[in-house]
């Protein structure tokens, strides 16, 4: 007769325990990744807002887009800065989202506002036209220690 060996209940626990610390490793590795994928693609997405906010300037009498009437003197608004470079001007076909909190609104900071000391991540990204600076709006470091919001 033929006896069938199986495996006891503590061998398959030292497994499932094993399994386990693999699968937390490797999500944890993945996480680091997508993190680091996030904060690339928004450092591309601000050399492109920059880009684009020097391209306005230029085109409309070194005046920066978000002023009502490419009026210096008016109050900036989020709204018009839309309608500036994706409605009616088209220079984008929406303002891109920060990844990291899925959000495509804009603060906007007025002539005599200055920058908040850190990113409440309240928003996609903070913009100030009199100094046609556009900082993305999330706290926190990425891999090598420079701020999200120094970028």
């Amino acid at each position: 007769m033929r006896t069938i060996r199986a495996f006891t209940l503590v061998e398959v626990l030292i497994v499932v325990v094993l399994l386990g610390i693999l699968a937390t490793n490797v999500i944890t590795t993945f996480r680091s990744y997508a993190t680091e994928a996030n904060a690339t693609a928004c450092k591309d997405d601000l050399r492109v807002l920059r880009s684009t906010i020097e391209l306005y300037s230029v085109k409309n009498g070194d005046v920066p887009p978000g002023y009502t009437n490419n009026d210096p003197m008016q109050p900036v608004s989020s709204a018009v800065l839309l309608q500036q470079l994706v409605t009616n001007e088209h220079y984008l076909s929406n303002i891109p989202k920060n990844l990291f909190n899925e959000s495509t609104d804009v603060t906007m900071l007025g002539n005599s506002d200055t920058f908040p000391a850190d990113a409440p991540g309240d928003t996609g990204w903070i913009y100030k036209p009199a100094t046609r600076e556009i900082r993305l709006n999330w706290p926190g470091t990425d891999s090598v220690g420079t701020r999200y919001y120094d970028y």
